[in-house]
């Protein structure tokens, strides 16, 4: 039986910040589709549990523009949105959304004040495109809530183990 991660999101006209939060995840998998799709597969724990999370975004997105970067903590994306619009809510489905998703408060940005976000000019380095995410060996220690350099695009599919 699998578990779900805790995930967080903020968004941007532009984009979704989306953040799977899961300490020492082992073999972590993420996978976007244009469509809108993010699937989520990663163990964790002293027993290795399974946890897994797929998600139905509430519009198509553009794989390519979009970055993910993987810590010991979490793993974190910028999910580029296909066209330049506020989302109503982060999944297509309407209703309460799950428990194990919440709004990230510390990158949450309303709509009217988005030209006054600091979060938008910060420096998004370390993140890899989604064909790239296999950098194998030991995942840096990440204090720091953002990456330090310039991220690089990102493909329809992402792989990285983590040893922590």
């Amino acid at each position: 039986m699998s578990r779900h991660p805790e995930i967080v999101w903020a968004q941007r006209s532009d984009k979704v910040y989306l953040t799977v939060e899961l300490p020492d995840a082992k073999n972590p998998k993420v996978t976007l589709d244009p469509e809108g799709k993010f699937v989520f597969t990663a163990s964790a724990g002293p027993e290795n549990h399974l946890y897994e999370s797929e998600l139905e975004l509430f519009d198509k997105v553009n794989v390519e523009a979009s970055k993910i970067s993987a810590g010991p903590r979490h793993i974190f994306t910028v999910i580029q949105k296909g066209e330049k619009k506020w989302w109503k809510r982060l999944l297509k489905a309407k209703g309460k959304q799950p428990p194990y998703i919440r709004v990230d408060w510390n990158k949450w940005v309303d709509e009217d004040e988005e030209q006054e976000s600091k979060l938008d000019n910060f420096d998004l380095g370390g993140m890899n495109d989604f064909s790239d995410f296999d950098a194998g060996g030991e995942a840096e220690d990440d204090d720091e809530e953002l990456p330090e350099s310039e991220p690089e695009p990102y493909s329809k599919h992402a792989e990285e183990p983590i040893s922590g």
